[in-house]
């Protein structure tokens, strides 16, 4: 999944992306691998009394194939049916999916099955001047401040090594004051290595902040530390890894306030 960044992007060598953009990444990593994980009517034990449609973000999306598969899995829709088929889709979950690379949502845009539902939308989710008015304008035209849940697959090792230790930090502070649910699967740290290897390899620069990361190690443990004493996040539930081993995680603002009651044990999200 492709992370932010601020300046333009430079044309690919196969197998180099310093920012994520690999152009066929469903390729490699399908999600099915994903989706797989998640228990059916998962929306539905989250907000159980939800009076209006669930507002999503994903973060990185790249060409949109696992937002879309996230899409279908979440509302129980079928591969193969799409807006036409499901006219009322968009009253239960509308879902903004950004990522910085211009082609890839080019790409996403015009093959998306779902146009009145999942919007597709270029941004820097970390130029903070950029990403406040563009989300806020998006939150706006629903009446609302938050997402109801946010999706950051395979995103923060990119945010991690183009920004450093405090652009991960400011990263998962920004996503969680901003939803209410956080699903997340961070990359190991052995991807950080397989990364910096292969820009190498291709006679790049090294990443700027990969050998001065002090938050390093088990991904899962930092990440799921600074969300909980930081960020005033609880973890809900680990709902198991990929095939490619990188766990799925879902948090929980502390702070969110949602119609009605959602599950209040960790079992009943993971069954």
């Amino acid at each position: 999944m492709a992370a932010p960044i601020s300046e333009g992007i430079p044309a690919l060598a196969p197998g180099a992306a310093p920012y994520g953009n690999f152009p066929n990444y469903s390729r490699f990593h399908p999600p099915e691998g994903r989706v797989s994980l998640l228990p059916e009517g998962l929306l539905r034990r989250l907000f159980p009394a939800a009076a209006h449609p669930l507002l999503g973000l994903d973060v990185g999306c790249n060409s949109g194939e696992l937002s879309v598969a996230l899409y279908r899995h979440l509302l129980g829709l079928q591969e193969g049916e799409g807006s036409l088929d499901q006219p009322a889709a968009g009253k239960d979950l509308n879902l903004l999916c950004c990522d910085i690379d211009p082609a890839l949502i080019e790409r996403a845009q015009q093959c998306s099955p779902f146009p009145a539902s999942i919007s597709f939308a270029k941004l820097d989710i970390m130029d903070s001047s950029a990403r406040e008015p563009f989300l806020s304008s998006y939150l706006s035209s629903f009446g609302r401040s938050a997402f109801d849940i946010g999706f950051c697959m395979s995103v923060t090792m990119w945010i991690h090594l183009n920004h450093g230790d405090s652009g991960l930090v400011e990263f998962l502070s920004f996503l969680s004051s901003l939803c209410k649910y956080l699903l997340i699967e961070p990359q190991p740290w052995k991807c950080y290595r397989a990364a910096a290897r292969r820009l190498r390899k291709l006679g790049r620069n090294d990443f700027d902040h990969f050998r001065s990361l002090a938050i390093n190690g088990d991904m899962v443990e930092r990440i799921t530390e600074i969300l909980t004493k930081d960020c005033a996040m609880e973890l809900v539930c680990c709902f198991g890894s990929t095939s490619w081993d990188r766990s799925l995680l879902l948090f929980k603002s502390k702070g969110s306030n949602h119609e009605g009651r959602e599950p209040s044990g960790q079992e009943q999200c993971c069954d």
